[in-house]
């Protein structure tokens, strides 16, 4: 009797020595016929292997693909050579002139004139229809050449047409460059709109530079690459979170905003070296840099101080540098936070703008007319800021005043702003029913005020003052540029901001809130001031800001549980609610340190878009929303009643 292990072992045996004779008789074959059977990553194989509508042929073709080469790879260098292509049909004229796309760019295809069979083929074929083709690398005569195409020294004369899949005839925008349609039908037919060269070659830079980021920190600083949970309990102090509700009533998971506290944990069991590109996820307002789920470079390292990350992540950033973007240059420039507020009016600053922010609070202070008609103090708190952009009062619309007093109201309400174009006379009327005369004269002193120049000016709360200010900088910065005006230099500007504050006041100024995270480092100098003056302490903190954009930020981290105790309890977070941390925490704890960069963002920056949703494949819209499926959506009464969950509809 034969045992099971032994019956399947029989017939394993049996099937691979009838899969190692097809092999082999196949290899026997191609060296009968003078084929080279080591040809990767091309393999010659008939070209009719996917359909019998092409003829019997033999050609070089991509081992893994029925081609041999893509849409954007043939030039004079290929003339001569017999050639296979596929991708969509974006455009013909004549029922002769195809332009074939793929991935890689586009070819020109022409059919001979005697080809009647194929132009009737042609004649029923929609834009954005499948197609494969065969045929020979021609040049294109001299005045016919495209110098706007990679291939527009060829063009293809075709020799036989298959149709793959053929698309319906009124697809809901064209896929030509010059007729965009709106963004949100682009993402409610992301599928179509991914074809634009546009997009895939941001995706294709995201792809090349994340591979480049992996190499770095495995091959050359021994880092470990380590998934962490998604699901996981809330974390307080933080953002708001997504709330997964599960089969146990009333308990619930959130989704992480970021492996915070796993990678910290990693480094207590010794990990040493972790990354990983991870997904986050926070339940926020959607903006052009932001999206409720995101991507971040997450890395985490034992005994290391601030420029230790520092330093790993230019290293980093040099190793993934794409050539085309010019050159990259080490160490960054640092700049403390107080100075980025006081120069730019922001914790991001652009260094590439000409123009900053300039105090005159002890100027405006001296107007007994400000407090008397406005009713604002001169408190410690009081600031007054100046921007000058000379000889551009000129492009400054009604339209233009009329958006930034609105943004002056509705998101700095504790600051009063003046928009003044200077006039060789009446400029100064409008400020003097404000300020006294001789405080105006000094100002002007103060900024060098000439004719033509255009005068941004902000009293009230300091921080409130500093933003706004540094708001419209941007922009009137953008305006001007849209108009012609350069003002930036070219180029990437990189700064390190540090010395954040530990903690901010809230919004409804009874508490305070950690700027950063419940888990930074107090700046040792500062330690002191912890139990008695807490707004005053200073974070290990550091922020990466290149041309405007947030990159990244990190700290060094609280390593002792005593420590941490107590910033939560100042933050009036629950202990409780971090017990497995602070438990971790006094089982041996190394110094350690790490930063997350905004993978997202610093593709957007490198690829030069304004959006996020350029270069993420499928984005949720500034809603939330995914406008392909409609998510989310409502569930059923039977998933309800599973996950305990009741809807005022019910």
């Amino acid at each position: 009797m034969h045992r099971p292990g032994k019956i399947l072992l029989n017939i394993c045996s049996r099937r691979f020595l009838k899969g190692f004779q097809q092999i082999l008789g196949a290899k026997l074959s191609m060296v009968s016929s003078g084929i080279s059977s080591s040809s990767a990553p091309f393999s010659y194989v008939p070209v009719n292997k996917a359909s019998t509508t092409l003829p019997e042929a033999t050609i070089k073709r991509d081992k893994y693909s029925h081609r041999t080469h893509n849409c954007g790879q043939l030039t004079v260098a290929n003339v001569g050579e017999k050639v296979e292509l596929c991708g969509w049909m974006e455009f013909q004229r004549m029922n002769k002139f195809i332009t074939l796309r793929d991935n890689c760019g586009s070819t020109q295809l022409i059919v001979p004139d005697e080809r009647t069979d194929l132009t009737k083929t042609i004649e029923g074929i929609s834009y954005e229809t499948v197609i494969r083709v065969i045929g020979t690398v021609n040049p294109r005569p001299n005045s016919q050449v495209n110098k706007n195409m990679a291939t527009g020294e060829i063009e293809i004369l075709v020799e036989h047409l298959e149709i793959l899949n053929p698309s319906k005839t009124q697809l809901p925008f064209p896929i030509r460059q010059f007729i965009k349609a709106k963004e949100s039908l682009r993402m409610q037919y992301r599928y179509l709109d991914l074809r634009f060269p546009e997009m895939q070659r941001n995706l294709r830079i995201r792809s090349k530079v994340l591979m480049r980021m992996r190499e770095f920190l495995i091959n050359k600083c021994n880092f470990v690459d380590i998934e962490t949970p998604t699901l996981f309990r809330r974390t307080p102090g933080g953002a708001q979170e997504f709330i997964v509700p599960t089969r146990n009533p009333g308990k619930f998971y959130s989704l992480v905003q970021s492996p915070q506290q796993f990678k910290q944990l990693l480094m207590v069991g010794g990990i040493d070296r972790y990354f990983q590109i991870a997904r986050c996820y926070r339940d926020e307002a959607g903006r052009m840099d932001r999206q409720p789920e995101f991507t971040q470079l997450d890395i985490e390292m034992s005994f290391v101080d601030r420029e230790s990350i520092m330093m790993l992540t230019e290293d980093l950033l040099v190793e993934s540098w794409l050539e085309e973007l010019g050159d990259i240059s080490t160490p960054f420039e640092q700049m403390r936070y107080d100075d980025a507020m006081e120069l730019y009016g922001t914790d991001k600053p652009d260094a590439r703008l000409p123009y900053k922010l300039q105090n005159v609070t002890d100027i405006v202070k001296t107007s007994i007319a400000l407090t008397t008609k406005t009713g604002i103090e001169y408190n410690d708190n009081f600031g007054a800021y100046a921007v000058v952009f000379p000889k551009e009062s000129k492009n400054f619309s009604n339209s233009t005043k009329a958006q930034f007093d609105d943004i002056s109201k509705r998101e700095f309400p504790q600051a009063k702003l003046l928009q003044v174009k200077i006039t060789e006379s009446s400029w100064k009327s409008g400020l003097t029913t404000l300020l006294s005369k001789d405080v105006v004269d000094s100002i002007e002193n103060r900024l060098n005020l000439h004719n033509g120049d255009m005068l941004f000016l902000s009293v009230g709360q300091k921080p409130d003052v500093q933003e706004v200010l540094g708001k419209l900088l941007i922009l009137y910065t953008n305006i001007l540029e849209s108009k012609g005006v350069t003002l930036r230099a070219p180029g990437f500007k990189w700064l390190w901001i540090v010395d954040f504050p530990l903690f901010s006041k809230e919004d409804n100024e009874n508490g305070i809130r950690t700027t950063h995270h419940p888990f930074t480092q107090p700046h040792p100098e500062d330690l002191h001031l912890l139990a008695t003056d807490p707004l005053k302490v200073r974070g290990l903190h550091y922020d990466l800001v290149s041309n405007g954009w947030e990159i990244g930020g990190g700290s060094i981290r609280i390593h002792n549980s005593l420590l941490q105790k107590q910033v939560l309890e100042i933050l009036g977070i629950d202990t409780c609610q971090m017990s497995h941390l602070l438990e971790a925490l006094d089982s041996g704890a190394p110094p350690h340190g790490g930063i997350a960069l905004g993978l997202d963002r610093y593709i957007a920056m490198l690829c030069n878009v304004t959006s996020i949703r350029d270069v993420i494949a499928f984005p949720k819209s500034m809603e939330g929303r995914d406008a392909m499926s409609g998510a989310p959506i409502q569930i059923s009464d039977e998933d309800k009643k599973l996950y305990h969950i009741r809807t005022p509809a019910d």
